[in-house]
């Protein structure tokens, strides 16, 4: 099986962006990132565009959008992929499926979501349709209140974690500052973030406002390549080991004080780059929530079960820890675009491997990891990556 890797990237700013829907924020990345590959965009294969949508843009089918912008695409073909927060890296692992089939040497993988557009109302319930509906969708204040009655049947089992809550948000937030894509670069300190207060009320108990990932826009666009056609390239970050798993939808089938499904990612995409958690330089993981968070220690083996809390407020998951942990400042500061999160998550982790990750940039980077989920841990995908240098 031949290898994959990423090959050349481009990414937008994320936040309130005065782009007026998904083509102009594709438009951004499309070009830039074929440019920074260094290839020429007749060779691309396919096309594959993740963005989960569920009511956000009213212009659905975004598959061939990018052609708009690069119209050597025309006739390529493109799909969209859809597995509502994950959806970017479900387009990731189908340009790697493509380019390891065999049938193409070259994809192009993009993310996309406008989201602030949308009324407050509107947004609650289009993220809604990343949960089981039947039996969720009158759970108090949304999505945020489906990883609250996660935190809270979490405290419950386990004690009280505010303060580490606080910590995972705080550390976000800090790393943040360096992230030039970033929506939110402030530090706010432990103590904001631990303190209920008219700026940082509760907003699904026991989560308040800082243990929420904002609503943005945004995109990011990489390029995929199989080894032969990366050795003439500038740089590649090869694809070392990757996992999959889907759980069921409902969280009362489920115990939710653990991923297991993304568990079971991991262990594959250990199982396959045939390293384990010590052998990381860092991870890029999925803190839509700071439970999340927290919880994703875990399900990544950094810690047991029910001990998260040590990982974070022992300092191993900071800028300078024993497994930096969402360097870029997590979905928490650079913010959440559903569709681009997955994609924005793994041209992150390249920067590092490639050494141009600017002010984020880590002392030691030679072996990195990215969890991206959707949902409550349901659709759950690992990759892990290493730098190449032929």
């Amino acid at each position: 099986m031949t290898g994959v890797s990423i090959v050349g990237w481009a990414h937008s700013p994320f936040g309130k962006l005065d782009d007026p829907d998904t083509e102009s924020l594709i438009s951004r990345v499309v070009g830039p990132a074929i440019l920074d590959a260094g290839v020429d965009p007749a060779e691309i294969g396919g096309v594959f565009v993740g963005q989960f949508n569920s009511g956000f843009s009213k212009q659905d089918f975004p598959s061939s959008l990018p052609i708009q912008s690069v119209p050597a695409l025309c006739f390529t073909p493109a799909v969209r992929c859809e597995n509502a927060c994950a959806s970017g890296s479900a387009a990731v692992f189908a340009g790697m499926d493509f380019i390891r089939s065999g049938r193409g040497r070259l994809a192009l993988v993009i993310g996309v979501e406008k989201m602030t557009g949308a009324t407050g109302p509107q947004i609650g319930d289009n993220l809604l349709g990343a949960s089981y509906r039947r039996e969720e969708v009158d759970i108090p204040a949304g999505f945020a209140g489906v990883f609250g009655r996660i935190a809270e049947i979490y405290f419950q089992r386990f004690g009280d974690q505010s303060d580490a809550l606080a910590a995972i948000a705080a550390k976000n937030h800090r790393n943040g500052v360096d992230n030039p894509y970033a929506q939110l670069r402030k530090d706010l300190g432990f103590e904001f973030c631990r303190t209920p207060s008219d700026k940082n009320p509760f907003v699904a108990p026991p989560l308040k406002r800082t243990d929420c990932s904002p609503v943005s826009d945004g995109a990011a666009a990489l390029v995929l390549a199989d080894d032969e056609t990366s050795r003439a390239l500038a740089k590649a970050i090869r694809f070392r080991g990757n996992g999959q798993a889907s759980d069921r939808l409902p969280m009362s089938q489920r115990d939710m004080t653990r991923f297991a499904a993304g568990e079971h990612a991991w262990r594959q995409a250990f199982a396959e780059a045939q390293v384990g958690i010590g052998d990381l330089s860092f991870v890029e993981t999925h803190d839509c929530f700071t439970i999340a968070e927290l919880i994703e220690y875990e399900t990544m083996g950094l810690v047991p079960h029910g001990k998260g809390a040590i990982a974070v407020l022992d300092g191993w998951t900071a800028a300078d820890g024993r497994l930096p942990v969402n360097r870029s400042g997590g979905l928490k500061a650079k913010g959440h675009p559903v569709g681009a999160t997955g994609v924005s998550m793994h041209i992150i982790a390249a920067m590092q491997l490639a050494g141009q990750a600017g002010a984020m940039q880590l002392p030691r980077a030679d072996l990195g990891a990215v969890y991206n989920m959707g949902g409550s841990a349901v659709a759950n995908y690992v990759s892990i990556l290493e730098p190449v240098r032929f």
